[in-house]
């Protein structure tokens, strides 16, 4: 980045100053004349590209209270520009601060302030200097137009307060409403002693607040006005024996260090008074508003467009990077378990032939025998055991306690057509049958019904078929029923229920099947 300046303009004199973060050092002095002038040009050679900030500090200086219709863009700007036309010959060096909206009626406007220098001519020769140099102005800048910044950085930032410092062009006064210019003076001084200058300050304040309220700036009888007053170095006990307090004004003394490190200037330059305040806000905290117009400060946009462009790649290139950097460690992280996967099969394929080598020594290939196993394997999966189907019919034989089993018969094969002398019942829940002919689980279960009646042919017949049916659950199918007689009307009357007197028990058979998955 280019030097930064900073050049402290007065009508006795102008001083140069360096600027750095910190602090400031003064450079050179030149007279307000033409040799000054070629002075400053002859400063300016080899200096091209660098940064100049003008802070003027002139007693010609106008203000004007206006107000606009509330606008926006464009047309805001075309307004703002005609009503400075209007006001001032010169509009080279006119500003328009912003006061505020306000309502006039049932539209809203916007109050400005109106600044310009009663004497252009004094200042644009150094503008063209620096523009023939090639240099870059960042803008022109008043000490009344930094005035907000300055009480902020000392505290107040709303309400209505005087800004008071002792500067090489005089002692300037500044009005400040809830941070921003309402109005300002200069009034030149000559060397004083601490506590006379400090009498001229209170003197001239009452003067400025008598002003101010024919202006009807301020109210008559409204609050009293914060006063902040810059005291020279060792000054600070003279001016508050002298600025005392009233129902008007309230004064507060800030000596001139305490002030330099409330704006961040650390290094102030020798002999320098309150003006190395303003510089250093000038370089440091800039406000928005300036006087030069937008062709003097061509090269400062552009430079500003220049390092906007570089700062914008820098972030595109700082993204890239993170993203390239989180890449690189997903690959390594990749790369580890890869290389941990890979050593892993190793490891796998090392034991597989220790294993493989204590195998007997075969006819056949170790794929095949890994085949084998596999269907192996698959055929156990799906073999049938006998524990569900004898559970089921435990659990169905716990329901008929009159029902006495002889024999349980569980294979596995084809059902074949039953043979039964009684319809088979279906499946609750819509259980799939088992196919003709398919692979399924059968269980044969015979016994005998002890029944109070042995006569009951029907009620023995009941009970039988119900107990099928109990049977027929849980994904099991009768298919094939054998009861105690048939009591059907296309057969005679047989059946063995105990036939004389022998005391036996009807016996039955049920048949059910559960298909294989």
């Amino acid at each position: 980045m280019g030097e930064r300046h900073v050049l402290y303009f007065t009508a006795a004199g102008h001083s140069l100053y360096r600027a750095s973060r910190s602090g400031l050092t003064l450079e050179g002095s030149f007279a307000a004349d033409e040799s000054g002038v070629e002075a400053f040009q002859q400063f300016l050679r080899g200096r091209r590209g660098a940064l100049f900030s003008v802070l003027a500090d002139l007693a010609g200086e106008d203000f004007h209270e206006d107000q606009i219709p509330f606008l926006r863009g464009a047309d805001r700007e075309a307004i703002v520009q005609r009503r400075l036309a209007q006001r001032y010959r010169d509009t080279r060096l006119a500003a328009a601060l912003s006061l505020g909206q306000i309502a006039a009626g049932t539209r809203r406007n916007e109050r400005l302030l109106l600044a310009s220098f009663t004497n252009t001519q004094q200042i644009a020769p150094w503008l063209d200097a620096l523009d023939a140099a090639g240099a870059r102005l960042a803008g022109v800048y008043s000490v009344p137009l930094l005035a907000p910044a300055f009480a902020a950085r000392l505290g107040v930032k709303s309400g209505r307060v005087f800004v008071i410092s002792p500067n090489r062009a005089g002692l300037r006064q500044c009005f400040v409403e809830d941070g921003r210019l309402r109005f300002a003076r200069l009034e030149r001084t000559s060397d004083m002693a601490p506590q006379a200058l400090a009498m001229f300050v209170r003197s001239e304040t009452q003067r400025l607040a008598q002003y101010l309220a024919t202006l009807r700036v301020l109210p008559r009888d409204g609050a009293p006005v914060q006063v902040l007053v810059v005291a020279p170095p060792g000054a600070k006990a003279a001016f508050e024996q002298e600025l005392v307090s009233d129902a008007r004004l309230i004064f507060r003394t800030v000596d001139a260090a305490e002030a330099a490190r409330a704006v961040g200037l650390r290094s102030p330059p020798e002999e320098a008074m309150a003006e190395a305040l303003y510089a250093h806000l000038a370089v440091r905290k800039p406000p928005r508003e300036q006087f030069a117009s937008r062709a003097d400060r061509r090269r400062y946009f552009i430079w500003q467009l220049q390092r906007g462009m570089i700062a914008a790649g820098a972030l595109g290139f700082l993204a890239c990077a993170v993203i390239a950097g989180s890449r690189w460690l997903e690959v390594t992280d990749l790369r580890e378990r890869a290389a941990a996967q890979a050593a892993q099969s190793r490891s796998a394929a090392a034991q597989y032939q220790q294993i493989t080598a204590t195998f007997p020594v075969t006819h056949t290939s170790t794929e095949n025998l890994r085949v084998a196993v596999l269907e192996f394997q698959r055929i156990a999966a799906r073999a049938a055991l006998p524990e569900a189907g004898l559970g089921h019919v435990s659990r169905a034989l716990q329901d008929f306690p009159q029902m006495e089993l002889e024999a349980l018969t569980w294979s596995v094969g084809a059902p074949t057509s039953p043979g039964a002398r009684a319809p088979a019942a279906p499946p609750p829940g819509g259980a799939k049958p088992a196919a003709q002919g398919a692979a399924s689980v059968l269980i044969e279960v015979s016994g005998r019904v002890h029944a109070t009646q042995r006569d009951d042919y029907r009620g023995i017949t009941a009970q039988v078929q119900r107990f099928a049916q109990a049977l027929g659950t849980a994904g099991f199918q009768v298919v094939g029923t054998r009861l105690p007689f048939d009591i059907t009307s296309e057969g005679t009357l047989t059946g063995d229920i105990g036939g004389g007197d022998t005391g036996e028990a009807p016996r039955f058979s049920v048949t059910v099947a559960r298909a294989l998955p």
